[in-house]
């Protein structure tokens, strides 16, 4: 078996985050991509613009349909979002013989020396590195990497923020999730939930 962890805070999920993980799935022939909302990321201080119950719901509107993609609740209730503990949670549930891979920005990817226990990240999984423009980035020595150079999604989901707060409904918000964002009144389309 072949998985992929795709975490982030899909504050929204949009359609580049789906075109990621479909063209990481073909190219690398993986089985299952676990998307996986961070409760409370480290790396952006904690700070969310919604809910997790309402990010977790967005990525299940956006993966209907998509079987290789599984929405998880893996760091449902953490203190802090770390990545060596959501991947040590999806080993202990793995074969011998399975392989595991972590799809990750460049953006972010830079920065990986600056994560908690980044050197036992970096044995447990294959890095899918996605091409972000402008961010570049070199491989710490015997990390292993592929990258998803022929990506190239300039959108952000603070744009769609923007937008959405402006009364504009973005493109590159899938339909389902818009309208579930327009019904909840999130983001400044009304009330926040």
């Amino acid at each position: 078996m072949r998985s992929a962890i795709f975490g982030g805070t899909f504050d929204p999920i949009h359609n580049a985050h789906l075109v990621v993980a479909r063209k990481a799935g073909a190219e690398l022939r993986l089985d299952q991509i676990l998307v996986v909302p961070a409760a409370h990321p480290p790396h952006k201080a904690g700070v969310t613009h919604v809910p997790y119950h309402h990010r977790v719901r967005m990525a299940e509107l956006a993966c209907e349909g998509e079987p290789r993609l599984v929405v998880s609740r893996l760091e449902e209730g953490t203190a802090r979002s770390y990545s060596i503990d959501t991947i040590e949670r999806v080993q202990s549930g793995m074969a011998p013989t399975d392989e595991l891979f972590f799809i990750i920005g460049a953006d972010a990817f830079a920065e990986i020396r600056t994560w908690r226990r980044w050197q036992d990240v970096a044995r447990a999984v294959c890095f899918i590195v996605v091409n972000r423009p402008g961010h570049h980035y070199a491989a710490p020595p015997g990390v292993r990497i592929e990258r998803l150079d022929s990506v190239d999604l300039p959108i952000s989901s603070s744009d769609i923020r923007r937008a959405l707060a402006a009364g504009r409904h973005p493109t590159e918000v899938p339909e389902r999730v818009l309208e579930y964002i327009l019904a909840n009144h999130l983001y400044g389309t009304g009330v926040t939930a």
